[in-house]
């Protein structure tokens, strides 16, 4: 994706209707352009806010506007408030490169979400969402994606769970390791070291990897501590794996929470395992299990089929949890379903209802043997095409190949005519993941 491109998504035009909707309340939305240091520090004091958040330091403030140049950021303002030149809610918003079965996707990437306490069940996210949300479809981008600090709220507007994750904690002296030994080699490398490889590794990870999005600007200075407003960055430790041939193919950023009571049995805190490589996977999580003094290895956003589950001796070792993490709205049913790759050859039919009236219709979707799609609307489905019938969220939660058709047939969500079928064409090889929130 070019800068253009982002510019062009950013400097868009507000929804006509949102605006409208939002007056009716006697309410004002704006862009808030990264020009006026002032208007962002407003923006951001409503964000922490609205997070529970401390109130922004100075230094935080000042490095905020850079690191969200790129963000298309509304705030919603009440003239009548004690304060109003702060917000009563947020919304931002990116264009980036979403990846997905065999291919990637252009989508709108959405952030910092928050309504006041004050300002509740005004229809003031449902306004913001709902205009955002045509903007981008107007624009052309096939679909849309958030990380949620609460689930419940986002399926009304055809957000549906897409890539979960698995957090794990280990005990590392009953783990054992019975995975490859890697030719390489793993050595500790300084925070800014790590930080300027990390970018064009993540790329490497990211285009392999469904439900990864292009790094997000200021993320990489927030991983690893390398931004003025970090804090604690001094616990933070850094690892790379080399090849033998002399790549850097693997990082890891983690730090160490001592226990009090017996330093052997301090806690390593994961934050983030970059592998482009099965060798580097390997080196880099072997090196981790076998470190001295750690009783307790914690490792979040991980993928729900990690193959590390097969490189410990002992598997109940490890207690896992999963979790939603990654949502996806499609926008564009034909743009969205011919960006990616299917499991099988066939040809099936789709009725989706969308409650905001986007991308909702009837689709006659035809896959080849190398899992190729062409997608048609059509006003009726086909005779002797095996019909889906399913709301956007659905489909969605679909999109990456997170769940099955017939999961979903059997959670009574969708209805299907021959749901084994239809779950062959929609089948991956593995299960989606994003390694972060954003």
């Amino acid at each position: 994706m070019t800068s253009e491109h982002v510019q062009f998504f950013h400097d868009a035009p507000l929804d006509a209707a949102m605006s409208e909707s939002l007056a009716q309340h006697g309410l004002t939305v704006v862009a808030v352009g990264s020009a006026s240091r002032a208007h962002n520090d407003a923006w951001l004091s409503a964000v922490a806010r609205g997070f529970l958040e401390d109130e922004p330091s100075e230094v935080r403030r000042e490095a905020f506007v850079g690191h969200t140049a790129h963000r298309r950021k509304l705030g919603v303002y009440d003239s009548s408030s004690p304060q109003p030149e702060i917000p009563v809610a947020t919304f931002a918003s990116w264009a980036t490169e979403l990846t997905v079965p065999g291919g990637t996707v252009t989508a709108s990437a959405i952030s910092s979400v928050t309504v006041a306490p004050t300002h509740r069940r005004r229809g003031i996210l449902r306004s913001l969402m709902a205009g955002e949300l045509r903007t981008a479809a107007s624009l052309g981008l096939p679909v849309a994606v958030l990380t949620v600090s609460e689930s419940t709220i986002y399926g009304r507007f055809g957000f549906g769970a897409a890539a979960a994750v698995a957090n794990w904690e280990i005990r590392t002296r009953r783990a054992g390791w019975i995975g490859p030994e890697a030719p390489g080699r793993v050595d500790f490398v300084s925070r800014e070291q790590a930080r300027q490889v990390a970018e064009a590794l993540h790329e490497r990870v990211r285009n392999t990897s469904p439900g990864e999005i292009a790094l997000p600007g200021g993320h990489l200075n927030r991983f690893f501590g390398t931004s003025p407003d970090a804090e604690k960055a001094e616990r933070l430790r850094t690892i790379q794996y080399r090849s033998p041939a002399g790549d850097v193919d693997g990082l890891a950023v983690y730090r160490v929470v001592e226990n009090p009571h017996d330093f052997s049995e301090s806690t390593l805190e994961l934050s983030w395992l970059l592998a482009a490589t099965d060798e580097a996977y390997a080196a880099l999580w072997r090196f981790l299990l076998e470190m001295d003094l750690i009783a307790i290895l914690r490792a979040s956003e991980l993928a729900i089929d990690e193959p590390l589950w097969w490189m410990i001796a002992d598997q109940r070792a490890a207690k896992i949890t999963v979790t939603d993490h990654q949502y996806v709205r499609i926008l564009d049913v034909p743009a969205a379903l011919a960006s990616r790759r299917f499991g099988t050859a066939d040809t099936i039919a789709l009725e989706v209802d969308d409650p905001l009236g986007i991308a909702g219709g009837t689709f006659v979707l035809t896959t080849d043997a190398e899992g190729r799609a062409s997608v048609e609307a059509v006003e009726t489905p086909p005779p002797g095409v095996p019909l889906l019938r399913l709301g956007v969220r659905e489909l969605s939660s679909l999109f990456l190949g997170g769940v099955s058709v017939s999961t979903l047939a059997r959670a009574g969500r969708v209805d299907a005519d021959d749901p084994a079928r239809i779950a062959r064409v929609f089948q991956t090889v593995g299960a989606p993941r994003l390694s972060f929130w954003y």
